[in-house]
């Protein structure tokens, strides 16, 4: 039990946060909407409930994703956080159908006035403001991860260029509250409408609008989780490492390179090519050069090097390959 909870100091902290923040805003919105009865109240609701039990699952997941490895789990429980993922949206496309389902019925049988309307509206306004928080925290989390500068309010619309680098963690939180925040403007646009115009209707329209958007982040996470579950590989980093690798003079090519995602960490194989007069002692000394380098570089936090004679035959082609990713990353750093 001392080891779980220290394990869990080292979860991923805006998904705790973003979990207690959802917590809290799920009961208020029940509370409103018991008072009010009003539809989208009820689908921002479901939509907290559903966010705070796949965040909290998450910060589990990440935190268990680093106990060290074991003889019986020897690359370690990286991808513990990846499983977590795909189990936590279960939870959330079931609210989401939950959510399309009732706002459906209200669309076809709208109330006819909108009841507590300073309630319904006052606890959106704390909901926008709360998730606006949350949200702005995990970006500037996924600019850390990346190794970008914050950028105060900027923060949010520069992390979405990078949410694909983030740790899967940190983009579940990231997406779900930026999903979370546009239904709290969404639903809170609609109960004013509908209150001066009478268009009641309006409200299960925004209802099956928010369920779909909690959908979209279900496919979007469940796919993403998916890859990590069987094991992707991470593309920037594989043409990154093996350049490293090709700079040392005595590699002459890389007969193999993989560097798997593991949840949070990654994980290299690499077999090298080298002079076969070179000793054992001398290519002993190149792995140990080789291995800190490596280990060196955000995110490894494994490597198996072994070396084969040169064959003669040039396999590592993708010398220009991390010159033209540069460029690219340099080219929507200057655009912004």
């Amino acid at each position: 039990m001392g080891e779980f909870f220290k394990l869990l100091k080292g979860g991923n902290k805006p998904s705790l946060v973003a979990a207690f923040v959802n917590l809290f805003l799920g009961i208020i919105k029940g509370v409103a909407y018991f008072f009010t009865g009003n539809v989208a109240m009820f689908a921002e609701m479901m939509h907290s409930l559903g966010d705070a039990a796949n965040q909290f699952f998450v910060f589990v997941g990440s935190a268990l994703s680093k106990k060290a490895p074991t003889k019986q789990f020897p690359n370690g429980f990286g991808r513990v956080v990846n499983l977590v993922c795909l189990g936590a949206v279960l939870i959330v496309a079931i609210l989401s159908y939950e959510t399309i389902k009732e706002g459906w019925h209200h669309f076809r049988h709208p109330a006819e006035n909108s009841e507590g309307i300073l309630i319904a509206l006052g606890v959106l306004l704390i909901g926008i403001i709360l998730e606006g928080v949350v949200l702005h925290k995990a970006a500037k989390e996924v600019l850390h991860e990346v190794g970008q500068e914050h950028t105060g309010l900027l923060a949010v619309p520069k992390s979405a260029a990078y949410l694909k680098r983030a740790k899967p963690a940190t983009k579940l939180v990231w997406m779900e509250d930026a999903v979370a925040t546009s239904g709290n403007v969404l639903a809170f646009l609609a109960i004013v409408i509908a209150y001066y115009t009478g268009f009641h209707a309006l409200e299960g329209i925004v209802s099956m609008i928010i369920g779909a958007m909690m959908f979209y982040v279900v496919g979007r996470v469940f796919l993403d989780n998916a890859r990590g579950a069987i094991g992707e590989t991470d593309e920037e980093m594989f043409v990154h490492i093996g350049n490293l690798v090709m700079e040392d003079p005595n590699v002459t090519d890389i007969k193999r390179l993989e560097v798997i995602k593991e949840g949070e960490f990654l994980h290299v194989d690499l077999v090298a090519e080298t002079d076969p007069n070179k000793s054992l002692a001398y290519l002993d000394d190149v792995r140990d050069h080789l291995v800190e380098l490596i280990m060196s570089q955000k995110g490894v936090s494994k490597v198996t090097i072994s070396f084969d004679e040169e064959d003669g035959i040039t396999e590592w082609k993708h010398h220009l390959q991390e010159k033209k990713i540069n460029n690219t990353n340099a080219t929507k750093d200057n655009s912004k």
